[in-house]
This record gives C-alpha cells, structure tokens and sequence, in this order.
C-alpha cells in the first residue's frame, strides 16, 4: 500500500464518528454503529499498510495486554499477541490453574489485581452459552470500577477475542478480507454469502462464527444465507439481529436447510460446522451442575447427530452451483480455521480438499487480517484522535526496522 492510499484512509476515517469508541470495550459487532465498525476496519487498513511501508505504529512505550483464553487457540492467541507487539505492549497470559482464580478469588478482584499496569484485556470465552459475554462484561465493569475509585491509573479496554454469542475479530477481519478481494464495500451490495452448517467428526463447535456472520455481513447489503439440517439452529435472537440489519441495509436474510440450496449463484461460501443451540443450552446447564456423566452422554449424542449430516461438505459439485465469474472462477472460499479437510486432516470433514487447498493461500491472507483488526480495536479505544495518531505516524516516518 502506497502513502497516498494510507493518507486517503486517514482522510476517511477523519469523517467518521467514532467518539463512543474511546475508554470503551468491543463486545459485540451489533452492538457497534456503522460509522465505528467502518472506523475499526480503516484503521486496520492504516495500521497494515503503515507496516508493509516499514513505519513504526508503536503507539505506547510501556503497558501490559492481558490475554485469557478459556478455550484452545493458535490464530486468535497468536493475532492478540501480534496487535499488542504492533502498538507497542507487552503481554502477559492470565493462566487460570497458576492464579488465585481456583481459590476462590473472585471476578472483581481478579480483573483488578491483572490491570494495574494493562491498558486492554483480551478474553476468549466461547464455549457456554450465557456464560462468556457474560463475564467479559464483568469484568470490563471491575476495571471501571476499580479505575473509579482510584485503584487503576488507567482504564483497561476490553477486547471480545471470542465469545458465546459473537466472534468480532474473526468476522471483522473477514470481512476486511472481503472488501478487499471484491475491491471494496461499494462492490458488495448484492452479493452472495453462504453461511452454512458443514460435517464434523468432533463435537460441541462454538456458534459464535456463524452468528458473527449474519450480524455483521447483513449491514454491507449482501445477501447472506443461512443454511443448516434441522435441529442446528442458531440463537433466534442474534437471527432477529440479522433481520434487522438486512431491512436497513437493502441486503437480505434467508434460511434454509439445504446447503445446495445456499451455495447456488453464491459469490462467498462460509462452510462451518457448530452444535446446535438447544444443546449448548443443555451443556452449560450440565457443566453448572457438575454432571460429568451427562455431558459425555451428550457428547456421544451429538456425535451421532453430526454423522446424519456427512453429506453438508463443500465438494466440488457443491462449489460448480457457486458464482462461476468471480476472480476464482468460482466462490471465494472461506473459513476461520483449522478446517477438518477430508482426508487430510480427517476421514470426512467440512471440506473436500481439492476446493481446500485451492484456497488456500486466500484463506491464510483472510486470517492474516486479524491482528490488524485487534490493533484497530484497540488504538480506536486508547486515544481520543486516532486519525491524527496514524498521521503523524506517517509523516514523520520512523522505521519500524532499521
């Protein structure tokens, strides 16, 4: 990316409104008005093309990101990590079995003792539906609190790496990924995205993807299917967020449940595997009681639910349904990995892996956008005139490598 493209996206994000963003947390993508969503993903753009010119976008010369990660993670871990190096912090994980956490201390002062020095915290917390989102926020209330009263100099932002409900990094970064193959937003309306439910040979996969999707592909005037068997729902309420968001963009929302059906004329195909929503109800409510038992009883059913299904795969007759003029002479595949590829990494999965390793070198660049978008998040939440920051950071042309 050339100066004149970053100083014409700083230009743009000068013209937007996004005041509400600083000393704030990003919780949920729907939550969020155009203007601050459009304003995350320019500053991403800024922010990478800084760093391919060779800029320095260390924005802080000391200062902790606090990372916890209740659930397994390479990019999303990794992707926090890279944003904080960027801006100019250090990290430090929080693990759980080595704090005070299973003594007994609770959220309150947990998020205290962890910020006394942090200036954001990155939590990921995806597996129990009404437990994640939930905690996130209380923690994000503790550091206010503390900061508040004096404890903390400064406020922590808190940063939603994942959750039950939503996975805003991942999505934004998808999006990004989209904006800029189909060479740019005002090239999306109309366009096709197939969000659909694909085989997996493992069990209880967050629905915080395939909702992040509908909630935020609807406000880009795209028409975004849902496909799914039935007993796969998602959360209606997070359906209703799509609705909405299809009526005021002049996109559209559909379901089905036929992944054929979904795939046909799209110009995007998002093929996902998640566990239905009734049964992630029913495991967070094991887990709060305890029931080891009931929850390896669930999982054998699941599993067996899922191997009805071994025909929701993104083949190659699937993908010949798929919008045959785009730049890939079919749908631009997509997914947050790791993909369970058949026969590579497993013996029936989400994907064939001929449609696989076709894309991807696009979809290693799809995940390559997410430290960006984090930094973004970030940057957009720490200082009051973050346009001005990445100007002066382009004028004054520090190397980042020297």
């Amino acid at each position: 990316m050339d100066k004149l493209k970053i100083k014409g996206l700083i230009k743009h994000l000068s013209r937007l409104n996004y005041r509400n963003m600083y000393e704030n947390d990003f919780f949920l993508t729907w939550e969020k008005t155009d203007d601050e969503i459009a304003a995350v993903l320019a500053v991403a753009d800024i922010l990478r093309g800084l760093r391919e010119a060779n800029l320095s976008t260390r924005f802080f010369d000391s200062g902790l990101g606090v990372s916890l990660f209740r659930d397994n993670s390479t990019r999303t871990r990794f992707s926090f990590v890279s944003a904080c190096n960027l801006l100019g912090l250090t990290v430090q994980d929080l693990d759980e079995g080595k704090s005070q956490i299973a003594h007994g201390e609770t959220v309150r002062e947990t998020a205290n003792m962890i910020s006394f020095m942090a200036d954001v915290i990155g939590i990921r917390d995806d597996m129990y539906i009404g437990k994640g989102n939930a905690y996130m926020r209380a923690v994000a209330q503790s550091v206010l609190e503390g900061y508040r009263d004096g404890v903390l100099e400064q406020r922590p932002t808190l940063v939603n790496l994942q959750c039950d409900l939503d996975h805003p990094t991942q999505t934004m970064a998808d999006m990004l990924h989209i904006i800029n193959t189909f060479g740019g937003v005002d090239k999306l309306r109309g366009k096709k995205i197939a969000m659909t439910w694909a085989y997996s040979p493992s069990y209880g996969k967050p629905l915080s993807v395939p909702q992040g999707i509908i909630g935020l592909m609807t406000r880009f005037g795209l028409e975004v299917a849902l496909a799914h068997p039935e007993g796969y729902e998602v959360m209606p309420e997070v359906e209703e967020v799509a609705r909405k968001n299809a009526e005021v963009s002049g996109g559209r929302f559909t379901k089905s449940n036929s992944m054929e059906e979904a795939f046909q004329g799209a110009d995007i195909v998002y093929p996902k595997s998640w566990a239905p929503f009734a049964a992630m109800e029913k495991r967070t409510k094991l887990y709060g009681e305890g029931d080891e038992a009931g929850i390896r009883a669930l999982e054998r059913e699941l599993l067996k639910q899922n191997a009805e299904h071994k025909d929701w795969q993104a083949t190659e007759n699937l993908m010949l349904k798929t919008n045959r003029k785009t730049a890939f002479g079919e749908a631009l595949y997509m997914h947050c990995l790791p993909a369970d590829i058949t026969g590579v990494s497993c013996q029936e999965g989400e994907v064939a892996a001929a449609v696989f390793d076709r894309h991807r070198v696009a979809m290693y660049k799809e995940a390559s956008y997410k430290p960006y978008i984090i930094a973004a998040m970030m940057l957009l939440a720490k200082f009051r005139n973050p346009a001005d920051k990445l100007a002066e950071r382009l004028d004054c042309g520090r190397p980042r490598v020297r």
